[in-house]
């Protein structure tokens, strides 16, 4: 996005609008006496987002409120690279100088305030705060701290940052997605070092996304859509990577939805009432938009159709409480049960209603 075409009593409204859109909602007030100028380049890479900002003076505030406009979305933590100008951060009652060819991390959760005093150019990192797996007072302790080439671990991370946003643009997803990993240890190793904790073991932040997967899956299992592709959109990581994610799991993305799906069909076919709802409205209730493929995938997950297994719980109903779990595969019971179920109850239960 650039400001080049942009009317020039249009273009700081445009470009505070831009840069809201892509990053996080912000308030933009430029400081150069003449038409502001501004270009902004952004790409995902899987749950990275990397953008670049050329732009005149300008002093950019997130505030208090904007933050409380917006409280389901997620806290990102921030990395600036200032590649051309200087920057100043406040954050949290500290100030940091930001000179060129250093870094500051910040807080998007937060309040701050960033002034660019000059024509600038500067990379953007964000991610999630969850994957750093680090302590909020660790992330707070480290925000608006700056880190420069001078220091060993700044020598190695802002070069790598620098390439890594000038390339962002070619990258193909599954790339995409380990460089995500990458930029999230080494960050973790920086937060790690600024504060004398421990990094963070990959395969725990690894851990953590397939547990926010699983409960994405349980929260969207009447959503017909739901698919490997609309969870990896969901979570900007793409579906090489998620199926990776999921290789120690013991259970692919699909065969995981298909499973949760009819375990919640036989927990409400188990339900009884005078208005006890109709097996095809269980099964649309659930994300089964084909009568005939729910009833397959049913039978041979619990070896009886749908029809029959609540008839069957009806008849357990009298003998007990009905477990709150429903096993994955019970087959094997329920074909004894089916065979000790009266002859003359058979009829009605496989007869269309």
């Amino acid at each position: 996005m650039t400001t080049d075409s942009v009317p020039d009593d249009e273009k700081a409204r445009f470009w505070g609008e831009a840069v809201s859109r892509t990053l996080v909602p912000v308030e933009v007030v430029p400081l150069a006496d003449r038409p502001f100028e501004g270009r902004l380049v952004s790409h995902r890479l899987g749950y990275l987002r990397v953008s670049t900002l050329e732009a005149d003076a300008m002093r950019v505030t997130r505030t208090a409120a904007l933050i409380a406009r917006s409280p389901q979305a997620e806290a990102q933590v921030g990395v600036a690279v200032q590649v051309s100008g200087r920057a100043v951060l406040a954050q949290d009652g500290r100030r940091a100088q930001v000179p060129a060819g250093s870094l500051v991390l910040y807080d998007a959760a937060r309040p701050y305030t960033l002034d660019y005093p000059e024509h600038f150019s500067t990379h953007l990192l964000q991610l999630p705060c969850r994957l750093l797996g680090a302590a909020e007072h660790d992330i707070r302790q480290v925000a608006g701290t700056t880190v420069t080439s001078a220091e060993a671990f700044g020598a190695v991370l802002l070069p790598f940052l620098d390439t890594l946003a000038a390339c962002a643009h070619s990258c193909r997803a599954s790339v995409g997605d380990r460089l995500a990993g990458s930029v999230t240890d080494l960050l973790s190793t920086l937060v790690a070092q600024l504060t004398g904790a421990a990094a963070t073991d990959p395969h725990a932040r690894d851990g953590h996304l397939v547990q926010r997967v699983r409960e994405h899956i349980d929260h969207h299992l009447g959503d017909p859509e739901l698919s490997p592709e609309t969870i990896t959109g969901a979570h900007h990581i793409s579906v090489r990577y998620l199926h990776r994610l999921f290789e120690g799991e013991g259970v692919t993305v699909s065969r995981l939805i298909q499973q949760r799906r009819l375990e919640a069909c036989a927990r409400d076919l188990a339900r009884h009432g005078r208005t006890s709802p109709t097996v095809s409205a269980v099964a649309q209730r659930w994300g089964f938009v084909n009568p005939a493929h729910f009833s397959r995938a049913f039978r041979a997950a619990y070896g009886v159709p749908p029809r029959t297994w609540r008839a069957l719980r009806t008849t357990e109903a009298a003998d007990g409480p009905l477990a709150r779990s429903v096993p994955v595969d019970p087959r094997p019971r329920m074909v004894e049960q089916v065979a000790a179920f009266p002859r003359q109850h058979s009829q009605p239960i496989y007869q269309s209603t």
